[in-house]
């Protein structure tokens, strides 16, 4: 399994429970599994739905800010990798 950063967050939403971050490369689309990973954060999850602009998206590319619904609280700067499936 190889795992690639496609993006970092820049705020979390207490409330709501949800991460805003910032693509970097590559795409996120509903269903994949991510890892977000910081000093002291450590989360894995499945992708259930993404936000741009408070409208649901099927996925986001590198360069766009988009809001994920995250189990856990995350903090700005930690990096978000996406979880390759082995071939």
């Amino acid at each position: 399994m190889g795992r690639m950063e496609i993006a970092t967050v820049f705020h979390y939403y207490t409330k709501a429970g949800v991460a805003a971050m910032q693509m970097s490369a590559g795409e996120m689309v509903v269903g994949d599994t991510i890892t977000i990973e910081g000093p002291s954060t450590s989360i894995t999850m499945e992708v259930e739905s993404i936000q741009i602009e408070h409208q649901s998206v099927q996925k986001a590319a590198a360069g766009q800010s988009v809001g994920i619904k995250v189990p856990d609280r995350v903090r700005e700067g930690d990096k978000v990798y996406k979880i390759e499936p082995t071939p």
